[in-house]
């Protein structure tokens, strides 16, 4: 018999290795557009899979796709604050712990002022969704480098970049100043 013929995988309907997409809806947060969904591993003897985003999460999907890619963000490192005009982000940690800090700096937002923290990460699988005007930063939280994958909805322009940034030590909304150093829970 030559490999692989004749085999059935015990408890896998037709070879499928269990369900690894989101098995609950995506969560809403203290920023009204701002979306968090919980992911899912499936682990095998061959290594893990996890989807991040299918095309029927259209809750998820923002205008549409413009780009993958990923930034790394090195221990105790603030990269923040920005935000974009048009341009939704969504973020997931692929790597090491990402402390993922959010202020809404939407004018006429029903959450204005609003922060949100999550932490991105190999312990914490989540795709967050960032629409646009919401100003965001990221810390590595580890002992390490982190890696952040981001889907966002439009590509990068060089010439008109779609992004508007602050220190870390400013405040992206008057009022909500955000201290970046650790904190003891």
């Amino acid at each position: 018999m030559g490999a692989g013929l004749g085999r059935t995988s015990i408890g896998y309907p037709r070879g499928v290795p269990g369900d690894p997409n989101p098995t609950a809806a995506s969560e809403r947060t203290a920023i009204d557009g701002v979306l968090v969904q919980e992911l899912s591993w499936y682990t095998d003897q061959r290594g893990s899979l996890s989807v991040l985003l299918r095309s029927d999460q259209s809750e998820l999907q923002g205008e549409r796709f413009g780009q993958a890619y990923v930034t790394t963000v090195l221990p105790g490192v603030v990269k923040g604050w920005h935000r974009h005009a048009r341009q939704a982000d969504r973020m997931t940690g692929l790597r090491g712990e990402t402390l993922l800090v959010l202020v809404d700096g939407r004018e006429g937002s029903p959450t204005h002022g609003a922060l949100v923290e999550t932490v991105l990460g190999e312990r914490h699988p989540r795709l967050v969704l960032i629409p646009p005007g919401v100003w965001h930063g990221l810390k590595a939280i580890g002992a390490g480098e982190s890696l952040v994958l981001n889907l966002p909805t439009l590509p990068y322009d060089l010439a008109a970049p779609d992004e508007e940034r602050l220190a870390p030590d400013e405040d992206p909304v008057p009022g909500a100043a955000y201290d970046w150093h650790p904190r003891d829970g």
